[in-house]
């Protein structure tokens, strides 16, 4: 395994980018690691590595900088088929009140939003 030079690395891939893409890159250092423009965090040999795609013309602009926010994805919705059904169920008061289990129950289901029950209750 050879040496990488940092510098050297960093300055082909950006000459190569910029021959690309029409624009500088913008490099991210983190300790070992190189993020190109925001996306995936890239080792220096992966970083020289796509500097060769770049350079022969292989790779297209957008594949890259791998970048995964170039990249759109898009979730389909999933048809509500049921209504939202409580994770607790609310009881009654008997005569003696409430037991601990069930005033938080009551409390929670009093609120607008899902919450959840304290550790150890249900």
């Amino acid at each position: 395994m050879s040496k990488l030079d940092k510098t050297e690395v960093l300055s082909a891939f950006e000459a190569a980018y910029e021959a690309a893409n029409g624009k500088k890159p913008e490099i991210t250092t983190k300790p070992g690691w190189y993020s190109i423009d925001g996306g995936k965090n890239l080792r220096l040999a992966d970083v020289a590595e796509l500097t060769k795609e770049l350079s022969s013309g292989k790779a297209t602009p957008a594949a890259a900088d791998k970048t995964p926010a170039k990249k759109t994805k898009t979730k389909k919705a999933a048809p509500v088929t049921a209504q939202k059904k409580a994770p607790f169920t609310v009881v009654t008061q008997s005569e003696e009140g409430y037991t601990a289990e069930e005033l938080w129950i009551v409390i929670l289901a009093r609120k607008d939003h899902d919450c959840r029950l304290p550790r150890g209750v249900v």
